[in-house]
């Protein structure tokens, strides 16, 4: 290896490991909402809004005002992905709300799978036995994991963590299809796209536009998180191979579970048995699905 492929790998593993941990913080900050039932579609608003001025700002930064040229080349691919984000921010929130951070978390996890799971379906991409394998071993811990929410009472927000996998799937399959997509405009109309739909909600309920000043600064603060993220997750992309780059996804796992779990930020979340077992065999999954990719060399496309 080269000074130079060095010099690039390291940044790539330094960005997405950045990533990762950035958007770990992401569950206990929603832990810190007032009446979080009440307010997830004031909540979405805020943070869509948040997401999609990170971005814009950003662009302005890297490209200037010629960035705006970037959404005559979205085309079906960049709606579809940008919808499909959309509603995984939407369902990240509502299976926060609903079940535990671990649940969510770790069903977020499932994400790659299924990713490659579409890709084999409407792509045409050749699955791994490794893949299949990994699949049959998450869906064991999915099943544990439902089978406990199921039994507390709580099998929605197990329902809400599944369908939040999915949609970051089908984001994460529409850069497949046309790797040359615009990214950055992608996640910039998913920003508004979650805005947009839960203006409509909270029409459609009747409730007020307003919150709490509390959960305005956190939808905020969360929305530069998930934005943040996103921009260094983009650029590391280009220089980490897949399998590492896969296995540094599950920091914000892993993370964001134990914040709400450890005391020092004073939500004492601790998951259940069941949860962790499930969430354990996820972990190995993805991580087995990652060694079984250690020859791929070309990056992710995200």
């Amino acid at each position: 290896m080269t000074s130079d492929t060095s010099n690039k790998y390291f940044l790539g593993f330094f960005l997405a490991l950045a990533a990762g941990l950035i958007w770990s913080f992401g569950a206990p900050t929603i832990r810190y909402m007032i009446d979080a039932q009440i307010y997830q579609w004031h909540y979405l608003f805020c943070r869509g809004i948040m997401v999609a001025t990170v971005l814009v700002v950003f662009l302005l930064y890297k490209e200037g005002l010629a960035f705006r040229h970037n959404f005559r080349r979205v085309g079906l691919s960049g709606l579809i992905g940008g919808v499909g984000l959309a509603f995984a921010f939407i369902f990240f929130i509502f299976g926060m709300t609903f079940t535990s951070a671990a649940t969510t978390l770790f069903m977020i996890g499932t994400q790659p799978l299924f990713s490659g799971l579409l890709a084999y379906i409407f792509l045409r991409e050749h699955v791994r036995s490794a893949t299949i394998i990994a699949c049959f071993i998450s869906l064991f811990g999915m099943f544990l994991m439902a089978y406990n929410d199921w039994q507390v009472g709580t099998l929605l927000g197990w329902l809400f963590g599944l369908l939040c996998s999915i949609g970051f799937s089908i984001f994460a399959a529409s850069l497949r299809w046309r790797p040359e997509t615009p990214k950055f405009t992608t996640i910039i109309i998913a920003g508004i796209t979650c805005s947009l739909f839960s203006v409509i909600m909270i029409v459609i309920s009747g409730d007020e536009f307003s919150m709490p000043l509390r959960n305005v600064l956190l939808s905020m603060f969360h929305g530069t998180l998930v934005a943040t993220g996103l921009i260094c997750l983009s650029i590391g992309a280009r220089y980490l191979p897949a399998a590492e780059f896969m296995l540094l996804s599950l920091l914000e796992v892993v993370g964001g579970v134990l914040w709400c779990w450890m005391p020092i930020f004073g939500i004492n979340e601790v998951p259940s048995i069941i949860t962790l077992f499930g969430g354990a065999a996820i972990i190995f999954a993805i991580a087995y699905h990652a060694v079984g990719m250690r020859q791929q060399s070309t990056p992710p496309t995200l």
